[in-house]
């Protein structure tokens, strides 16, 4: 009869198991964050697959961690303020025109939304998309940044001003 802690082909089955089921149960939540924050599905899908492999490389040490999800979060974030550091320009590829009148529908309004968040810093993005997008309290979003709540409420403020600025009365 052997068990878990005498059979590490066991153990190993039984955290790749859990990582799997972290996958799964996260993998949609974390792919529209890093959409949110690049404006590109394939990006995205990209940075998720990386946070996921840096969560797998550290998973027997972070599994008992009591909160995989904050974790994740921090570990997405990381990657796209380190791709936003080696980003050689900031040009803004769009699919469309921004300057399209007659053209006011609700998918039009979420896109306007999406292309004014890409214009903004990665930093402001951050804040925005983990306090409106996902509805974290300001202090989780401090934890999950590594700032204070301050600078968190600070960046919100400032953030919403310009986003509300760049969209204009109208929305």
């Amino acid at each position: 009869m052997t068990d878990t802690l005498t059979n590490p082909k066991s153990t190993a089955r039984t955290a790749d198991e859990e990582f799997t089921a972290f996958v799964e149960a996260s993998a949609t939540r974390l792919r529209r964050t890093a959409y949110l924050m690049c404006r590109d599905w394939h990006l995205a899908q990209d940075l998720t697959q990386q946070t996921f492999t840096k969560m797998y490389a550290s998973w027997k040490r972070i599994r008992t961690s009591a909160n995989l999800e904050g974790y994740s979060r921090r570990v997405l974030m990381n990657l796209v303020f380190d791709r936003s550091k080696r980003r050689s320009g900031s040009e803004i590829v769009l699919a469309e025109l921004p300057d399209q009148p007659g053209r006011e529908t609700a998918p039009e309004l979420r896109l306007a939304l999406v292309d004014a968040l890409a214009r903004m810093g990665v930093e402001d993005r951050a804040v925005l998309v983990l306090r409106h997008a996902e509805d974290h309290s300001v202090e989780t979003v401090a934890t999950i940044l590594g700032v204070s709540v301050s600078v968190v409420k600070m960046r919100n403020a400032r953030a919403l001003a310009r986003l509300r600025e760049m969209l204009g009365d109208d929305f």
